[in-house]
This record gives C-alpha cells, structure tokens and sequence, in this order.
C-alpha cells in the first residue's frame, strides 16, 4: 500500500498552537510544532497569530533570516510611556536595549531602483530609546527554524517606546555609551553596538524587499531596529533603567 501523502501545512493550526502556548506562558521544542515550508507559510502563521493576539498596534521589528530576507513582526504589548512601564515576566525573559523610529512618510515598493539610507533618514519623523522583551513559545528560538521563529512573532514578548531622541542619533548610536540596571544592579555598561554597526540596516532591506506587503512601512508606523546590548537574560521580575548617552532614560518594571 502506497504511503499517505503528508498532510498539507494548516497556518491556522500553528498560530493556535503557538498562540496556546504564549497564553499559558509555556514552551514546545521545535521537533513538536509542524514546520512552515516557507516564508510565505510562515508569514501566514504569524498573521493568524496576531489575529488571534488582537494586535491592533501599528509598531514592528525588522531583522534578516540566516539567508538574508529581511522579515518583520508586530510588538505586543506596546506601550509608549518614559517611564513607569509594566510589561509581564516569564520564564526565559531576555531584554534588548534599542532605537525605535517613527516613519513621517510612506516608503512604498520600489518597482525601479532601490531606496538609499538617505532616504529612510528623510523618511524618519521620530527617533526614540525603546525597550525589548523576548519570549519565544519555542525551546530553541529560531536555532532549529527559523521560519517557525518568524511564525512566533520572532519571539517578541513586550515593547515600551521611551523618550523622543535627537534624530542624528540613528548615526551616532553605535559607539555611544550605554548603561542598563536591573533591581540597581549594572547588566550592561559598555558603548552601544547594534549587529550591523548601523541602526538602519535592516529597515533599509526590508525597504527594499519587493515581496513585502504593500500596507508596510506607512507614515506613522513605528520600527524598532536592533538590539544595542545583546540579548540579556532576566532570571526575576524587576525594574530596569536604561541610560544612553547620559541623557536618554527609559524606566520599566517586569512584573
């Protein structure tokens, strides 16, 4: 008798999975989940999860994939607040220190050409300090797959938008000093270094993907871009302050 034919992927079926577990702050290991195919799979899984989140916020992460596509996710909870922020703690919490900007005009697909990054600096109305929270519904992250990773909302588990920054700071970022506590103890205290070197690598990609959804990047969106410390575990609950460039603050408690 002829084996059966795989079932076909169900996007719906992961982004409930994934959505199950997010609520009962849990995690599955990547052999337990059905894989999406690819990124268009994966895509479709990440927007049923926030169908199912109810994200209504127009904010979003952009990074690359290890074969560099640039890719984005929505930030949920989002909360604009200097300080005084509340976001939930987990289990296995990191944090990201980084450099939000707020989009003045829309960067619509390039059909001819392709956008320089003197275009997204004209193109920014709003820089601000911001604050990350991960927690993956999946052991591994995305070290096994990363399009389940993407599938996850790339494992973002809070946002807090800080103070409003000079915009020359998307230039200068990197190389400023930065200081993080948490409970009043330092975790990171060292200049600020993104991945790329520049804050605006991966917005200037995923600019320039013509696969993107033609609602992206619209005057008014809100895009985080990059870690500025690494990402940092959170064993507890606690208060964290961030400090960059001896002027910028931003305050939240993990509760």
């Amino acid at each position: 008798m002829a084996a059966s034919a795989a079932a076909p992927f169900d996007p719906r079926a992961l982004a409930a999975k994934l959505h199950g577990l997010r609520r009962s702050q849990s995690q599955a290991p990547t052999a337990e989940f059905a894989l999406p195919a690819d990124l268009r799979h994966a895509m479709d899984a990440q927007n049923f999860l926030a169908a199912d989140e109810a994200i209504a916020s127009n904010a979003w992460k952009v990074t690359v994939s290890p074969d560099g596509q640039a890719v984005t996710a929505p930030l949920h909870p989002y909360v604009q607040a200097d300080s005084g922020a509340r976001i939930p703690w987990q289990r296995g919490t990191k944090f990201e220190a980084e450099i939000a900007v707020r989009l003045g005009r829309d960067l619509p697909i390039r059909r001819e050409g392709s956008y320089g990054r003197a275009d997204i600096v004209d193109a920014i109305e709003a820089v601000h300090l911001g604050a990350e929270l991960l927690a993956s519904a999946i052991e591994e992250s995305g070290k096994i797959s990363f399009l389940l990773f993407l599938a996850d909302r790339l494992g973002n588990s809070g946002y807090v938008l800080g103070p409003r920054m000079e915009k020359p700071a998307v230039d200068t970022a990197s190389g400023t000093p930065l200081k993080v506590t948490f409970n009043g103890q330092p975790i990171y205290d060292a200049p600020a270094q993104h991945p790329k070197g520049d804050v605006l690598t991966w917005l200037l990609d995923y600019a320039n993907d013509g696969m993107r959804p033609n609602t992206s990047l619209k005057a008014g969106a809100l895009v985080t871009t990059g870690t500025l410390c690494g990402a940092i575990e959170l064993v507890t609950p606690g208060d964290i302050e961030i400090v960059l460039g001896g002027s910028a603050c931003l305050r939240l408690a993990l509760v």
